[in-house]
């Protein structure tokens, strides 16, 4: 761990900082987890070993819990999950997957020591557990955790004090990374990175955290720009897009500290996240502003509850009328705005009317771009998401032009190896070329593709997803 020192950072505590000079793109550091689990709800759709989501996996013979790829992932995780697996049988159920993550970590340090690597920069005695910063009903659900877990834990295991235990339940509830699947787009589980703990908080960050392409257990800290030798490293633990009042509540709430990052001292952007829209010089009146986002605020509530049925007709019915009201009042960078244009593209797509689906991704990419950092990873898959539609539609030229923006941005937060960005890679070739004849004959262009669509009929993209299986954040939160 060459690439960093700790040191104690004013009003922060322990941090990170840099120990020579980075530049956008760069590696900083790699670690493998500690400890990871598969989410409750996913127990039965990924690897437990690899953290793949597969069609068909292979049962646990023992527990009837547990699931592989195959006998090969099957043996990759047994040193894991052997003394997991008989605990489940003679526990007769499944626990929660805080009290399984508990399980696996106290396993793994009773087997190999505090510090189970050389590049380990923290023990977890070391980390925070805020619990004397939780709330009663956290520490309600802590208690009735940490009662079943002493009922799951076997006798013939060493046994840990009730306080040691309380440690560790706290640390992976503040401290928890979400695991995603192979491909970087969905959590699938939680695990436990230690050095990665050490990271602070800023809510413009210069850093990022993203999963090593092929093994889920092992993320990267990247460098988002340049970085100064003795410089903190910071990442974000909350959007940005959220106003600096509600990232603050998110920070105390969920990670018991309050910001004090620039962002946040001095309301950065907020003015233009509920700003009103300027035309010709001339803005609408606070009042208006006012009403068009309350007025969007209820719709957005009534699109939430219909998304949540499925009923993606009266999504598209309640985006468009709010859209016609609040579109010519509110600015382009409002977030309640941003959230129709992305709802309305998502599910517009899905529908196949993929022209509307197209103008709708633009505007939010386009206000994305006024909000989010340059090397930002939301931004950097909006931008993707747009460049396929606009190429679905038919608009060859913004659809590259989307798709290159997209792959400049990932090759930063993502590198040139991950799965997402190597596909990137490809769209970028096969638009370049496809432009390159479009603007040489658009007649030819445009028989030849509406040949290759009728060989190929374009299938329906996925079904969007609720409210509550939207983007997670990096930073695992207990419900």
């Amino acid at each position: 761990m060459e690439n960093v020192v700790i040191f104690d950072s004013p009003g922060k505590g322990r941090g990170l900082k840099a120990a020579k000079e980075f530049w956008a793109g760069d590696v900083i550091f790699s670690e493998a987890s500690l400890a990871a689990v598969v989410f409750d709800s996913l127990a039965e759709r990924v690897c437990h070993s690899c953290f793949r989501r597969q069609e068909k996996l292979q049962r646990c013979g023992q527990c009837k819990f547990v699931h592989y790829c195959d006998r090969t992932c099957q043996r990759a995780g047994w040193a894991e999950h052997k003394q997991e697996c008989s605990a489940i049988k003679a526990y007769g159920k499944v626990p929660n997957e805080n009290i399984r993550l508990v399980a696996r970590i106290l396993w793994r340090l009773d087997k190999d020591g505090s510090t189970v690597s050389d590049m380990q920069l923290t023990t977890l005695d070391e980390l925070e557990d805020h619990i004397t910063d939780m709330q009663e009903d956290e520490l309600k659900e802590l208690k009735v955790d940490i009662h079943n877990f002493l009922d799951f834990w076997p006798r013939t295991s060493k046994q840990h004090t009730v306080d040691d235990i309380s440690h560790i339940f706290g640390v992976i509830n503040c401290n928890g990374f979400s695991v995603s699947d192979q491909r970087g787009l969905q959590a699938v589980g939680v695990g436990l990175f230690p050095n990665l703990c050490l990271v602070n908080h800023d809510c413009w960050p210069n850093c990022t955290v993203i999963l090593n392409h092929g093994n889920s257990l092992i993320r990267k800290l990247r460098s988002l720009g340049k970085i100064a030798e003795g410089e903190e490293l910071t990442v974000a633990y909350v959007d940005y897009m959220n106003l600096s009042e509600e990232r603050q509540r998110l920070l105390k709430t969920q990670y018991f500290f309050d910001c004090t990052c620039e962002h946040c001292k001095n309301k950065i952007k907020d003015d233009i996240k509920l700003g009103g829209r300027e035309v010709d010089g001339v803005k609408p009146s606070e009042e208006q502003v006012k009403e068009a986002t309350d007025y969007c605020y209820q719709m957005l509530e009534k699109m939430d509850k219909a998304r949540l049925n499925g009923d993606y007709h009266e999504v598209v019915k309640i985006c468009r009328e709010c859209i016609e009201k609040t579109e010519p009042v509110l600015a382009e960078t409002h977030i309640y705005l941003l959230r129709m244009w992305s709802t309305m593209s998502e599910v517009q797509a899905y529908l196949q009317y993929l022209n509307d689906a197209a103008e709708y991704a633009r505007k939010m990419v386009e206000g994305y771009t006024k909000l989010y950092p340059p090397n930002n990873a939301t931004l950097g898959m909006a931008a993707m998401r747009a460049g396929v539609i606009h190429w679905q539609a038919g608009d060859i030229e913004v659809a590259h032009g989307m798709v290159c923006k997209a792959y400049a941005i990932l090759m930063v937060t993502h590198g040139p190896t991950h799965p997402i960005t190597k596909d990137l890679e490809a769209m970028r070739v096969q638009t370049e070329m496809e432009l390159r004849m479009f603007k040489q004959n658009e007649y030819v262009y445009h028989s030849m593709r509406e040949a290759a669509l009728k060989n190929k009929p374009m299938t329906m993209l996925h079904e969007p997803k609720s409210v509550e299986e939207g983007i997670k954040n990096l930073f695992h939160r207990r419900k």
